[in-house]
């Protein structure tokens, strides 16, 4: 079977093995899948191509996981942060569906660098925010999901906060599949969208389903923090390694 893409064999093993353990840590934690997927994917090929099929993906989790989540939904902040992304999804994906494979792949993994340092750095917040910074963040978010990776601007905003991990894990998926659903008509309208789109998430779903299940059974049996760190370290060490093979 020809793969999507121009993918050889090696490169599609590669990216489903890729796909399971990005899958696996959104189930566990709620965050991470597409930011782990597409540093992963920029190691081997263009990114922007596969960033509809990792928010199909996305979409798509979210039906997994729906029914265990509800209860924990902090719907005010879900609705803010959506509210500031929707503000800024369309210029970001404008701009970023025009960069060449070189600069797509240096902008996103200089991108989620900056965002896991901000997340190791342990900063916290002095006092509540107001739906209005929560909208600021939202549209931050926005910007960076043009490259496929908003989930960490919000990831870095709720942990500086007093937010129980159930709730983290819940407005996080909620969040992610808004922004999700917000960008995928805005990148078909800027070419990012086609029938290969469609083949990659075919192939992407059993993988999918797999990784997610073993993620959620896991939930209760770690500590999202430590869990959550060694997510970071690693989008950290993986933007590094990237950065370093296109400046040499």
């Amino acid at each position: 079977m020809e793969l999507p893409f121009d993918l050889s064999t090696g490169q599609g093993a590669f990216l489903a093995a890729a796909l399971f353990a990005a899958a696996l840590i959104r189930g566990f934690s709620g965050f991470g899948f597409s930011a782990i997927f597409i540093i992963l994917a920029a190691l081997i090929t263009n990114p922007l191509p596969l960033i509809p099929v990792v928010f199909s993906c996305e979409i798509a989790m979210t039906g997994f996981q729906a029914r265990g989540i509800r209860p924990h939904i902090d719907w005010r902040r879900a609705f803010a942060l959506l509210a500031g992304a929707a503000i800024a999804t369309v210029p970001a994906i404008a701009i970023m569906a025009r960069l060449g494979e070189y600069e797509a792949r240096l902008a996103i993994s200089c991108l989620i660098l900056v965002l896991s340092l901000i997340l190791l750095s342990g900063w916290q917040m002095s006092r509540p925010v107001g739906r209005n910074a929560t909208a600021g963040v939202g549209a931050l978010s926005g910007i960076a999901n043009s490259a496929g990776v908003g989930g960490l601007v919000a990831a870095a905003f709720l942990t500086a906060q007093p937010v129980a991990p159930a709730v983290f894990r819940a407005t996080m998926i909620v969040f992610l599949t808004g922004i999700d659903v917000m960008a995928l008509p805005v990148m078909a309208a800027n070419g990012l969208v086609g029938p290969q789109t469609l083949t990659g998430i075919l192939l992407a779903f059993p993988i999918l389903g797999l990784g997610i299940w073993a993620g959620s059974l896991t939930f209760q049996a770690v500590s999202q923090t430590l869990f959550r760190r060694a997510v970071v370290l690693m989008l950290t060490a993986l933007s590094l390694i990237n950065i370093a093979r296109l400046a040499f």
